[in-house]
């Protein structure tokens, strides 16, 4: 089973997952340095140090991407790192960066870049955030930055990373950094990280006008748990809404879904948005990332009230719903085999959302930028881990993205979600997507069997049949 010809082959990491060194050289706290010394806001009090220590790793860890035959490596800048506090440009954060891809192109790895994973300045966040227009506006000094210092070298950019979860499920939910349970901080937070979105690649394109740049977004099937009841298929209209077309629409067709926009009516949504926004939201791309993980299946009719009111356990914090407007709708359960973040496991989805970008939306090439899944792992008698759900749940998606290219989809690379075992953001370091295992202790990187084989399959630019299709 051959991928075309230029297939890219990668692996993805994200800065305060893996970097550590939070305070070295000139760093100052994101909203997550913030939010990890909120009690019960991280399993088990985790914070970014020391992570997978890549500060101070790199060569080490280039090297690995090396030994796996990997192509690319899709990595992100941490923004507090280069604009200490949204501040003046600090130095030594873009000399890492320097350093970094310099070795990669010595390597021969395309490096493939995101401005934004999520770490924002704590010093934004406490005058508004997202929900304030004017870090949009921050964020495109940043990139400026970042292009202006990388752009000889770099070629591949991402302005965003799921902006799904930096404003829904961090403004909304209050599961992820700052933590807030704001429905109306949301929705701003919504079309300011898209209009960040479109002033970036205004700035990347002014600077380096040949540059590929795209967005990364996490898109997933949206499935009525009964097709033919009309609560269900609302439940579906208001999450596909929330989770996909609120990115896609305005990013591509230059517009909100009328339908979203009416549900969001309540909490504000049309007055965030000015003249001009969505022409500049929708500057030409050249590429889209996506991340999959699972379909949601979902369900309009309310969960039967508990006999007793839930009992917050382990510590956590409370949380909310991340689904603003809908915050009725359920998920029941297919059967189907979970991860260990409790996630179905259906590759099909993949397949889905690559076939539906295709067919809904402008053609613009398409790259899987995350993909994998967490199990817990565990050293044999020789030391070696062999991680085979991971391997299955990788390639099973694979074959369902090369069933997206036979009927014509234009998938041009897939990235392994993740290099390395790392911080896990709310799950702290409780669970391991690594393709390489990680010991916190030690820092010492142990390829798991998943990495070898998917060595193998970047190097073929083949699958093999080792689980059924």
């Amino acid at each position: 089973m051959s991928f075309p010809e230029g297939f890219v082959w990668g692996a993805a990491t994200a800065a305060f997952q893996i970097e550590g060194a939070t305070t070295a050289d000139g760093r100052t706290a994101s909203i997550w340095d913030t939010f990890c010394r909120t009690p019960g806001a991280v399993v088990g009090g985790d914070t970014g140090d020391p992570a997978a220590d890549h500060y101070n790793r790199v060569d080490e860890d280039v090297q690995l991407m090396v030994d796996l035959g990997l192509h690319a490596y899709r990595f992100s800048t941490a923004w507090p790192r280069i604009r200490p506090d949204a501040g003046r440009v600090n130095q030594a954060g873009l000399d890492f960066y320097s350093r970094l891809v310099d070795r990669l192109l010595e390597k021969n790895i395309t490096p493939w870049l995101t401005l934004y994973h999520w770490d924002l300045p704590q010093t934004l966040e406490d005058e508004g955030g997202w929900a304030n227009r004017d870090t949009a506006y921050r964020f495109a000094e940043y990139a400026e930055s970042v292009v202006g210092a990388l752009g000889d070298r770099v070629s591949n950019w991402t302005t965003l990373n799921e902006p799904w979860c930096s404003s829904l499920l961090s403004y909304a939910a209050g599961v992820h950094a700052p933590g807030r349970q704001e429905p109306e901080a949301a929705v701003a937070a919504v079309h300011h990280l898209l209009l960040a979105h479109g002033l970036a690649t205004a700035a990347i394109r002014e600077q380096t006008p040949d540059a590929k740049i795209g967005i990364t977004l996490n898109m997933y099937p949206i499935i009525p748990a009964d097709p033919d009841d009309p609560a269900d298929l609302d439940a579906a209209r208001r999450l596909d809404g929330l989770q996909n077309r609120i990115f896609l629409d305005p990013v591509f067709k230059g517009e909100y879904p009328a339908d979203i926009v009416a549900d969001l009516e309540p909490y504000g949504f049309s007055k965030h948005i000015r003249e001009n926004d969505l022409e500049i939201i929708s500057a030409p791309l050249d590429q889209l990332g996506v991340n999959y993980y699972a379909e949601h299946f979902v369900s309009g009719t309310p969960d039967p009230e508990p006999a007793e009111a839930p009992v917050q356990t382990n510590g956590r914090r409370p949380t909310g719903s991340p689904w603003v407007g809908a915050e009725h709708v359920t998920f029941p359960s297919r059967g189907l085999p979970r991860t260990d973040m409790d996630w179905e496991v259906e590759p099909n989805g993949l397949y889905k959302v690559l076939k539906r970008v295709h067919e809904d939306y402008p053609s613009i090439p398409l790259y899987v930028t995350e993909n994998g899944a967490a199990y817990r792992d565990a050293f044999e008698d020789d030391g070696s881990i062999n991680d085979v759900e991971r391997r299955d749940y990788i390639e099973s998606h694979l074959r369902a993205a090369h069933a997206a290219i036979r009927e014509g989809v234009d998938l041009r690379g897939y990235f392994a979600w993740s290099l390395m075992d790392n911080f896990e953001w709310a799950e702290g370091y409780a669970k391991r997507f690594g393709i390489v295992h990680v010991d916190y202790d030690t820092q010492v990187r142990t390829p798991k069997m998943s990495a070898m084989w998917y060595s193998q399959v970047a190097r073929g630019n083949a699958l093999t049949a080792t689980v059924a299709p």
